[in-house]
């Protein structure tokens, strides 16, 4: 069961995919210890990380069922059940990092949280991800160094054309496999945020990390709706409160780990670059144009980029 009574204790499970050293895994135990202190320790969570329950897919299914309370998802996969998601896959989207929290946090972050509801999933706050950048075995200074280069990115749309206009040849490949798909030479790069190119392992392979900063698609703490409904008004509001602290948790020890990673990375031997951000911006314009076709992503994204 997702939810569990013992002794006039609720239990909610919550699955994800992460390593218990990852800020956010760190940030739902927090999370966890808030709630209880605000319940009086009449709830609290039972956290299962590593994937133990089941893929990020799979974990979603249950939540829709009401076998699992809780999951952590990317923004990415979830624009697959709320597609107005598919706004944080548009490159360069933000200004910077202080104009993603603005809206992550503000109204437009609140409505995109419900999104998912008539899918059986709510959306109880985003955390942070930071901003996924190039890595590869050659350097990539300017788009024409993706020429020919094949890129290994999620399974979703956004990210497959934006590497297409950038001139690389995208490849859908699942995380667990990318290690193995850069030693073998099926990719010859991917793409993602620093703490993540760390704890993969990847730079091990990839010597060059181009600090483009193209997309930055939040991760999403969802809890299903079988599981919400059951709750109190109160109990609705110790889990959404907790949940809300957590993030702010999350937001700092995040920092910590990319400036962490990157001198890490940097100490194995990677190269970094800063590059002309506009350069890249030109090439995925078209990506804008598309996305306006939609008025429900044209409304928002104005709303967007009107914030702050």
């Amino acid at each position: 069961m997702s939810c569990e009574e013992h002794s006039d204790v609720k239990i909610i499970k919550l699955g994800h995919h992460l390593d218990v050293s990852h800020p956010v895994h760190k940030a739902m135990v927090f999370m966890n210890k808030r709630l209880q202190e605000k319940s009086n320790g009449r709830m609290k969570l039972a956290i299962y990380p590593n994937a133990q329950l089941g893929s990020e897919r799979e974990s979603l299914e249950l939540l829709q069922i009401g076998s699992l309370g809780m999951t952590k998802i990317s923004s990415g996969v979830m624009a697959n059940f709320a597609p107005e998601l598919e706004v944080f896959g548009l490159p360069f989207l933000f200004r910077d990092r202080e104009h993603r929290f603005k809206v992550l946090e503000g109204e437009i972050g609140k409505e995109l949280l419900n999104a998912s509801t008539g899918q059986r999933l709510k959306g109880l706050t985003f955390y942070d991800a930071g901003s996924r950048s190039f890595y590869s075995k050659k350097p990539i200074r300017k788009p024409a160094d993706l020429e020919g280069l094949k890129i290994r990115v999620m399974q979703n749309q956004a990210a497959i054309r934006m590497v297409k206009l950038l001139g690389g040849s995208p490849t859908p490949i699942s995380p667990s496999e990318l290690y193995t798909a850069l030693q073998q030479g099926i990719v010859d790069g991917a793409e993602n945020n620093p703490p993540t190119f760390h704890l993969t392992r990847d730079y091990e392979i990839c010597k060059y990390y181009t600090l483009d900063e193209h997309t930055s698609l939040p991760d999403e703490l969802v809890i299903g709706t079988p599981v919400w409904n059951k709750l109190s008004n109160k109990e609705q509001k110790w889990l959404k409160e907790a949940a809300v602290e957590s993030t702010k948790y999350q937001k700092e020890i995040w920092r910590e780990a990319e400036l962490e990673a990157l001198e890490e990375v940097k100490k194995a031997g990677v190269e970094i670059f800063r590059v002309d951000k506009d350069k890249f911006r030109a090439k995925v314009k078209p990506m804008y144009e598309e996305f306006a076709k939609n008025p429900q992503l044209k409304t928002l994204i104005d709303k967007i980029q009107k914030t702050g």
